[in-house]
């Protein structure tokens, strides 16, 4: 819900914390004492709901928004894959937002890791700015977390929104990369420095999204007095702290149903030739689409003019959208 605060200016009075729909107590109690943190916890929602959407952007579901809490719809609200997604997702770019924070100098508590430091086995000096990613992993971990835990993480539910919280954290921690930059005569590499950097949120969307068509259905178990998730198919290898996974088999979001948040796919743009899932087939759930032809404008024949114009011309040409019926 931080994502849609657009009428809402800089979070930096405690009484706009009161204010924020969709915290729990401690949430608010967390946000009055890091207000100069939420920027950029708002800036990693709004990350999340655009990889979301891009990562979905050619299935049922396409991870549309509600103006309403939860702004997923009750998909959320259920134990499916998509909600393993949009808790991964969210609290991935939570930590990611507030480590660039960091990094860029935004933040008083918090700057480079200044942990990466001296050379290394390769031959080259750590220095520059290395991304403090622990910082931004922890706050993540803080208030993200804090409300499964303020339940009390024993359901289902809670282990299962905890540990698709980690996942998500985990998919920039196990992926960071080394960035280096050359010094010598003329730009030879007579000795480089480098630095620690997170890799770019899409890469991040597309390990989770990886993560989301491999997601382990499970159920609760207890080993000694801990209840734990354990794969529902004992045939089926353990997931890892990097996978997802979910207790709920997911709708087939073919039908309109806004009490539950499901838009359905009328009128969702499909693609005709296509087998796969964003295929009028399978978009459309066999109710069939309609085809419509429409005129683009393009620029075509373009030619740069010195010095130093590109110009180019307007080319029409008719196009099929296909949408479900």
């Amino acid at each position: 819900y931080l994502a849609k605060l657009s009428s809402v200016g800089s979070i930096s009075e405690e009484e706009t914390c009161e204010k924020l729909k969709g915290l729990i107590q401690r949430q608010v109690q967390m946000c009055k004492r890091n207000l100069e943190v939420m920027d950029s916890v708002r800036r990693g929602a709004q990350l999340a709901i655009e990889e979301c959407q891009y990562q979905f952007r050619n299935r049922r579901w396409n991870c549309s928004t509600l103006d309403t809490l939860p702004v997923f719809g009750k998909v959320v609200t259920q134990g499916t894959r998509e909600a393993a997604f949009v808790y991964a997702i969210s609290s991935a770019g939570v930590a990611f937002a507030v480590t660039r924070a960091c990094s860029s100098g935004e933040l008083d508590k918090c700057g480079c890791d200044r942990t990466v430091q001296g050379g290394s086995p390769q031959g080259f000096q750590w220095s520059g700015c290395s991304d403090n990613i622990a910082y931004g992993v922890a706050f993540s971990q803080s208030f993200v977390d804090i409300r499964e835990r303020s339940k009390g993480a024993s359901s289902n539910r809670a282990l299962m929104n905890l540990h698709n919280n980690e996942a998500g954290r985990k998919a920039i921690l196990n992926n960071m990369r080394v960035e280096c930059k050359c010094h010598g005569v003329s730009g030879s590499c007579e000795f480089k420095t480098c630095w620690k950097a997170m890799p770019p949120f899409r890469k991040v969307g597309n390990i989770l999204k990886e993560k989301f068509d491999g997601a382990t259905e499970v159920e609760q178990s207890e080993i000694g007095s801990t209840k734990v998730l354990v794969p529902k198919n004992s045939q089926f290898k353990p997931h890892t702290d990097e996978d997802l996974v979910y207790l709920d088999s997911s709708p087939d979001f073919c039908d309109h149903d806004l009490k539950n948040g499901v838009l359905g796919t009328s009128g969702r743009q499909c693609n005709k030739t296509s087998k796969a899932i964003d295929g009028c087939e399978l978009m459309c759930c066999g109710r069939g689409f309609l085809t419509d032809e429409v005129e683009v404008v393009e620029r075509c024949s373009c030619k740069f003019h010195w010095c130093c114009s590109v110009k180019c011309k307007p080319c029409h040409r008719v196009v099929e959208i296909h949408t479900c019926r």
